[in-house]
């Protein structure tokens, strides 16, 4: 009889915790969805609006002004007030600020609207791994944290497919004037969503064990657990956590007991943007098009990219908590320096080979997906300690958005300056710089909870 009901129990809390992740990962969804939405705009944005490459390239990236912005807020934000609130403001801000990218009458419109919708992804990316690794138990926190990128990558999946079918059933003018506005609206319904679903998510127990409620905290836990030993264990173990803590946060998190941490963090973090994923992400079609695909089949292979996007980030979930965070992390930055240095070989070939350039491609966005893609936000979510975990993972946030921005700012920019090739050879030799760095200074946290973490990394 014990053993049936510590069974059910065990079942009941797993499908809690599940639960609670994937609604919370609904924002990685939107993340992807809107960010992911420039990609089958720019086209007929360039031709609605007579930009040059500077032009594309500051359309495309001001969403990543206000990303970072967003992160800047996110840590104090939700430190003060909860995860869970700044969660539901980041559904309305995606709300209203895809609704604002949708009418925009001019481009300096479109790039005011398109910061706010950047302001809602920048607290997101920062706020939706860090609660979920807040709620979920040691041995499978790796996977459920990676439900946000998941979620991300079906999100520009989802949009992908959008953007082809608008592409591919209407003419050219119609697309031109109103086709992009159709790709960007088209954000709302999974905002309304998102923001419905968060009324049934519970505030992160170990945010309201810090601001003294305690026993708010213990409610949840029993909520999450259905196991009242359970429960009190995690909630002694959460105390005995604060009991430890320093209280000069900003000041402790650049001190030598902290350094280490934030080193890693912060440079996992922009490893994965300046290895340049998002030039084929935001700029896909137009590459393509370079190789000389026309837009029909140019649109139709960034499905492709959304869907080896989707099948390699659940390989990542299955493996993560197998194989660890260290081993996909050197992995991944060895497989991305051989397919971008092959990219940048065959865009140097007198003809480009159209079917190898995509294999490249592809193979180069399913190693990263398998690798840095989930890792890097499962990192950044766990190596922190919990009083200055807020902060820190915004600032890590900021240095993975800054590199996004410097990427598709400047993109377009390389390619018509210094030639395609030569942008994805400068790839290739950040992907070496980060192997170089992950093998030197990267441990493995796969397995222990987010107090083991702490008491190996940040030791006195």
């Amino acid at each position: 009889m014990v053993s049936h009901l510590q069974v059910t129990a065990r079942n009941t809390w797993m499908r809690n915790v599940l639960l609670i992740a994937v609604v919370t990962a609904v924002g990685g969804f939107l993340f992807g969805f809107d960010n992911g939405s420039i990609s089958g705009s720019v086209g007929f944005l360039q031709s609605k609006f007579e930009l040059d490459a500077d032009g594309i390239g500051w359309v495309t990236s001001s969403i990543i002004v206000g990303c970072i912005i967003g992160v800047a807020l996110a840590g104090p934000l939700s430190d003060a007030t909860g995860r869970k609130k700044v969660l539901l403001l980041t559904a309305l801000i995606f709300i209203f600020g895809v609704l604002g990218e949708a009418l925009a009458t001019s481009p300096e419109m479109l790039v005011w609207f398109r910061i706010i919708v950047g302001i809602g992804i920048g607290i997101e990316t920062t706020i939706a791994p860090l609660y979920i690794a807040e709620v979920s138990p040691a041995h499978i926190r790796g996977r459920l944290v990676s439900l946000n990128q998941l979620f991300n990558c079906i999100g520009n999946l989802a949009i992908f497919s959008v953007s082809a079918i608008i592409a591919s059933c209407a003419s050219e003018m119609w697309n031109i004037e109103y086709g992009w506005r159709v790709i960007f609206a088209s954000g709302i319904l999974p905002a309304i969503l998102f923001l419905m679903l968060l009324v049934w998510v519970p505030e992160s127990p170990r945010w309201l064990v810090r601001k003294g409620r305690t026993e708010q905290g213990l409610d949840i836990l029993r909520k999450i657990n259905s196991d009242e030993a359970t429960a009190r264990e995690q909630l002694e173990a959460i105390k005995h956590t604060l009991q430890n803590e320093d209280t000069s946060r900003l000041r402790e998190l650049f001190s030598p007991r902290l350094r280490r941490a934030l080193i890693i963090g912060f440079c996992v973090a922009l490893f994965q943007q300046i290895t340049g994923i998002n030039a084929i992400f935001y700029y896909a079609p137009e590459i393509f098009k370079t190789a000389g695909m026309n837009i029909s089949g140019a649109m139709s292979f960034t499905v492709l990219i959304g869907m080896t996007l989707v099948i390699a980030t659940l390989v990542s979930m299955w493996v993560i908590d197998k194989v660890g965070r260290r081993s996909l992390l050197i992995f991944g930055s060895a497989g991305m320096a051989v397919t971008l240095s092959c990219t940048g070989i065959l865009f140097r070939a007198s003809e480009t080979q159209t079917m190898l350039l995509l294999i490249c491609i592809l193979a180069y966005v399913a190693i990263f997906a398998v690798s840095y893609g989930t890792v890097a936000w499962v990192v950044i979510s766990e190596i922190f300690p919990g009083h200055v975990r807020g902060i820190a993972v915004s600032i890590a946030t900021f240095a993975l958005w800054g590199g996004n921005f410097f990427v598709s700012r400047f993109f377009p920019v390389l390619v018509g300056n210094i030639s395609a090739a030569n942008t994805f050879f400068i790839y290739a030799g950040i992907s070496v710089i980060a192997f170089i760095f992950v093998v030197a200074m990267v441990p493995e946290t796969k397995g222990k909870t987010l107090e083991e973490i702490e008491a190996k990394l940040h030791a006195k």
